[in-house]
């Protein structure tokens, strides 16, 4: 049963906090607050602003999804950084390279990034289950390989194409892609939308309806009442990493075949790490997550706007890091009040009892 009350107090209680921690930093630069959060909400509303902050929640919310399924196991994948890049670069590739019916192809191309991500996901794993080696450590140094690794495969000497003076994969074909659906001036909403939802959908029934979902939940509360129950938490950290970097590998596909249809060595980078945050934010819950990846695009989006009015559009920034920081601590407030609550309410109920229960039952 969901307890309302922590579900949804400690975002509100850390959007607040922020808004007033950032509410300082204005004042203390001699800006007006109200004026600068009146022009950040007024931006959404000018040309295909909000269907923009959408698509790009849709990423953002890909990447929460992947740290989010880590996060069950309480593995910190911090490489879904490095694996959206490498799956994102290989498909790029393969899909350029093959010409398949229209259905046929994108679906090849979305196989391709969900194999790409959980391989490069592989190696953290397995060094995680047997050899115990932190996969925060791992994961940090393979973010920093995969930089190489796609400056090597789009090299054009290799797979690469220069396109004036930027370097990039082949262009996926026509039948490879994704259509967008049209919104007249509003701008084109990314048709991946569609998978994403399903993705939702799937991760939050994994992990409600099924036998492993069970597991992998038991898991990472306690490893070893998981493993009394006849649970191998080695195998459940695998098929963490695995899934965490199989969904990874979806990131960087709704501007892949809905938008760009190459991968450049320009390509937007740190939709990873902003990933790790939207989880956070969301607290793992598919519903909490969209909320979370459509705040962080909206702030993300809206930033512009302050410079129009002589506010730095860092602003966005410190309300960014304060929701992150502050959202740990509201969790943690909310979750002891509840814990005290709930000691009260045993008491009481023991100090009610007839004295004959209350003495073991003897007559």
């Amino acid at each position: 049963m969901i307890n309302w009350r922590t579900a949804l107090l400690p975002p509100a209680l850390a959007i607040v906090f922020a808004m007033l921690l950032s509410s300082v930093a204005l004042l203390i630069s001699g800006a007006n607050p109200l004026e600068a959060f009146a022009t950040m909400g007024a931006q959404l509303f000018h040309g295909n602003t909000a269907v923009s902050t959408v698509n790009l929640a849709i990423v953002y919310y890909l990447a929460g999804l992947a740290a989010a399924v880590g996060f069950q196991m309480n593995v910190f994948n911090i490489g879904v950084e490095g694996q959206y890049r490498f799956a994102a670069v290989v498909a790029a590739i393969v899909g350029g390279w093959m010409q398949l019916p229209p259905v046929l192809h994108v679906i090849a191309i979305l196989v391709v990034a969900v194999a790409s991500g959980a391989l490069y996901a592989l190696l953290p794993a397995l060094l995680k289950v047997y050899r115990g080696v932190s996969e925060v450590i791992t994961t940090i140094m393979l973010n920093s390989i995969v930089f190489g690794i796609v400056a090597f495969l789009i090299n054009p000497e290799q797979f690469g194409v220069l396109h004036g003076n930027n370097l990039s994969t082949e262009e996926i074909a026509p039948s490879g892609r994704i259509p967008g659906i049209p919104l007249g001036e509003a701008g084109t909403l990314f048709g991946f939308v569609v998978i994403a939802v399903a993705l939702g959908y799937g991760y939050w029934f994994m992990l409600n309806r099924t036998r492993f979902g069970f597991e992998l939940k038991a898991s990472g509360e306690s490893k070893t009442a998981a493993a009394a129950g006849g649970v191998s938490a080695k195998k459940m950290t695998l098929a963490a990493m695995l899934i965490s970097g199989g969904v990874a590998g979806l990131v960087a596909m709704p501007e892949l075949l809905g938008r760009d249809y190459v991968y450049a060595m320009t390509a937007t980078q740190g939709y990873g790490f902003t990933g790790l945050a939207v989880a956070l934010l969301g607290r793992n819950h598919p519903a909490g997550i969209a909320f979370g990846a459509l705040l962080w695009a909206f702030l993300d989006r809206s930033a512009v706007s302050l410079e129009s009015i002589g506010i730095p559009s860092e602003i966005a920034t410190i309300m960014q890091g304060t929701i992150v920081l502050s959202v740990v601590v509201a969790y943690e407030i909310v979750r002891r009040a509840d814990l005290a609550a709930e000691q009260r309410r045993v008491g009481r109920a023991g100090n009610g009892r007839p004295a004959s229960v209350a003495e073991g039952g003897a007559v």
